[in-house]
């Protein structure tokens, strides 16, 4: 029971994730990766810290903070960097769509560090999945934004950070709490992308946001920063890493639908039949029977 009830936390945070694609695609045009890095993961740490110390968080341990800092640097600055520019080049659903592969690469990354056994079965849905995408990527490259192949490549790249932080963040956060583990790794992350905008000047686009623009990047911090993830790493603590990332196939649904209702990009059939790639790609690779 408590795998599942993680599996659905786990939904209700990519769900969000998918608004949150759609709310950076919204901004992208004001601000550059940096600054939307910050919005997010900055405002997410400032809601989360405040909760850790009221609710008494138990902290990583002395000898997991350099592995802790490490991951939250990789995930919440350089991932979210990366996800950032991908989703300037292509539009929100195709970004996502990319992303939804996330099960997969999880589960190959899983194998590579010795967390998950791959079979001929898990092979085959990954096959299929990738494939799937890959076919529904390049039959809407005509409708698509110029250079979207751009923002697609990036982002499965950046998939690959993601994936390793399901399975490195797990025997941490077992060793510490998920709320300590999140807050230490976002401050990391947080504390990097704000040097690295001080440097770069991004701060300055702050001073042309609209009022809309301000209400979308607050929504950015608390809900795609502090509350999906606050949930993503609930879930981890209590589902395996490859059955939280699976429900990262909610993620382009709910991009493409505020995306549209937002920007006007179009849901198209192709996003369909690469959305369906991916769920018989995931059905096939994790409903694999147990043996004895």
């Amino acid at each position: 029971m408590g795998e599942w009830f993680g599996v659905a936390i786990a939904l209700v945070s990519s769900s969000i994730g998918g608004t949150a694609a759609a709310i950076t695609r919204y901004l992208v045009g004001g601000a550059d990766p940096i600054l939307l890095a910050i919005l997010r993961w900055g405002v997410g740490f400032l809601c989360l810290l405040p909760c850790a110390l009221v609710l008494g968080a138990r902290w990583p341990q002395r000898a997991d903070w350099p592995a802790v800092v490490l991951l939250g640097i990789c995930f919440f600055g350089l991932f979210f960097i990366l996800y950032n520019i991908a989703v300037s080049y292509t539009t929100a659903a195709r970004a996502s769509l990319a992303l939804a592969t996330l099960p997969l690469h999880t589960m190959v990354v899983g194998a590579i560090l010795g967390a998950e056994r791959l079979t001929a079965r898990k092979i085959t849905g990954v096959a299929i999945a990738v494939l799937g995408v890959t076919a529904a990527l390049a039959a809407g490259l005509a409708q698509s934004p110029p250079g979207a192949w751009r923002g697609e490549l990036i982002m499965t790249g950046a998939v690959f950070c993601m994936a390793f932080y399901n399975v490195l963040s797990r025997p941490l956060m077992q060793r510490s709490s998920a709320l300590g583990f999140l807050t230490v790794g976002m401050g990391a992350g947080a504390l990097v992308l704000v040097l690295a905008g001080l440097v770069k000047g991004s701060f300055a686009a702050l001073d042309h946001f609209t009022t809309g623009q301000w209400i979308a990047g607050i929504y950015l911090g608390i809900g795609g920063g502090a509350l999906a993830f606050i949930l993503w790493v609930m879930a981890l603590a209590r589902a395996t890493p490859t059955r939280v990332a699976n429900t990262m196939t909610v993620n382009p649904i709910a991009a493409a639908l505020l995306a549209a209702l937002l920007i006007g990009e179009p849901i198209t059939a192709n996003l369909l039949i690469g959305l369906v790639a991916v769920f018989a790609g995931i059905w096939i690779a994790t409903s694999e029977a147990k043996t004895a």
